[in-house]
């Protein structure tokens, strides 16, 4: 059985074949391997374009090639050293790329430099073309040959333009500016975290299957094929080695975000009511309309999303423009009535629509209870709310037509944190 190598530096899958192999491989299977292999001029092989975990379909391509067993090569590199390594091609790429550009701009340069030559000559510009004069003629071709050239020129600027955008993003990856940012490692210390969590629930999954089949239990794939179970502990051991890997890139992230000072934010120093300047590429301003143990519920205060609540982490918080802590309670009073439409079953299993009308029996800053008027139903307790147009809101059911809305002023206390204002 042929093998395919599994580069543990890399974390690709590579395939090695004899030219003549190669050759005499179907229209059909060459284009199975270009999609999801490329060839390798130093490697001398064909690498996969997927990486670990994302290597299912590449496999699957290696199979139908021949390729049914694996051996694995090299070692794997800790995160940090991928960082390191990512940044050394980043360096050499962003040289590159900055050669391109200035050659470009040097090819435009000497395109265009001709018809530059000629700038304050009218005559150059004006001169009529006398048909069948040879001498004209030949000065018509060679104005056209030199606005062409200019036209060429201004391609070689574009390219110059792109490569010189190619370097700044490389120049970026290889500075490491993105683990400079907070709130993006933040984001990726969320993954690793939920990573880890989906793979030990496999984990958990596995061993069940494997204590079913010691038992006897048969197991089979969706194709009828049997599962052994040297498969569903190697299955097993790979998970382990996944989270394995996660933890380490977690470990480097969160130091990461230590020499970075840490989250300043959190719902200790951020309220209900306070104006804060997000880190989301634009410095938005908004107000935090809602302080949860994770993330913060936001209103955006200008430009075409006004109005509009989203949420985002405390570590997507820049700073703070105005610490002014805003305390409210709902306008729901005891007493107050709501007509809702709601369905029941009549005797012959249909539904009907029914009217029902509850009464607030019991209000807390926080919570409300309702009751049906008739007394036929029991005591149901909502949470009010606030919409994203500010009014406040709650919900009997699903039905949105029972979802009641009360504009009226409410009872809201401000607090001030000494210190802050204007922060």
């Amino acid at each position: 059985m042929r093998q395919y190598i599994f580069n543990l530096e890399t974390t690709k899958i590579e395939l090695h074949f004899e030219k003549s192999e190669y050759n005499a491989l179907t229209a059909e299977q060459k284009a199975d391997l270009k999609s999801s292999f490329l060839w390798s001029r130093s490697r001398g092989c064909w690498v996969s374009r997927a990486k670990e975990p994302n290597l299912a379909w590449a496999k699957r391509i290696a199979v139908k090639l021949g390729f049914t067993e694996e051996q694995r090569q090299g070692e794997r590199l800790s995160f940090s050293e991928q960082v390191e390594r990512q940044a050394e091609r980043a360096e050499r790429r962003a040289e590159r790329y900055e050669q391109y550009a200035e050659n470009a701009e040097r090819r435009g340069e000497a395109l265009q430099q001709p018809l530059n030559r000629m700038h304050g000559d009218i005559a150059f510009f004006t001169q009529p073309i006398i048909a069948g004069h040879a001498g004209s003629q030949a000065f018509a071709r060679r104005r056209e040959k030199m606005f062409a050239q200019y036209e060429k020129g201004f391609e070689e600027y574009r390219k110059s333009g792109y490569f010189q955008d190619r370097a700044k993003t490389a120049r970026a990856t290889a500075d490491g500016a993105k683990y400079l940012d907070v709130a993006y490692l933040d984001r990726r210390i969320k993954e690793c975290k939920k990573e880890i969590r989906a793979r030990k629930k496999n984990i958990v999954h596995y061993e069940e299957t494997l204590t079913a089949m010691e038992n006897g239990e048969k197991k089979k794939r969706f194709d009828g094929t049997p599962i052994s179970i040297e498969e569903v502990t190697g299955w097993m051991e790979h998970e382990y080695e996944l989270i394995e890997k996660a933890i380490d890139k977690q470990a480097f992230l969160e130091a990461c975000v230590d020499q970075c000072g840490g989250i300043q934010f959190s719902k200790d120093n951020i309220k209900v009511g306070y104006h804060v300047r997000l880190n989301d590429g634009f410095n938005s301003e908004v107000e935090v309309i809602g302080a949860g143990p994770q993330n913060i519920t936001y209103r955006i205060l200008s430009g075409g999303a006004k109005g509009m609540v989203l949420q985002a982490a405390y570590a997507e918080i820049k700073e703070i423009i105005k610490a002014e802590e805003l305390r409210e309670t709902h306008p729901f009073k005891v007493g107050e009535q709501f007509t809702a439409e709601q369905f029941v079953q009549d005797g012959t299993h249909r539904w009907k629509t029914v009217r029902v009308t509850y009464e607030i029996v019991k209000a807390t800053t926080a919570t409300i209870q309702l009751k049906p008027v008739d007394g036929s139903g029991k005591a149901i307790t909502r949470k009010p709310k606030k919409s994203y147009n500010g009014r406040w809101c709650f919900s009997l059911d699903d039905n949105y037509h029972n979802t009641f809305y009360k504009a009226e002023s409410t009872t809201a206390e401000k607090v001030v944190k000494d210190g802050e204002e204007g922060a």
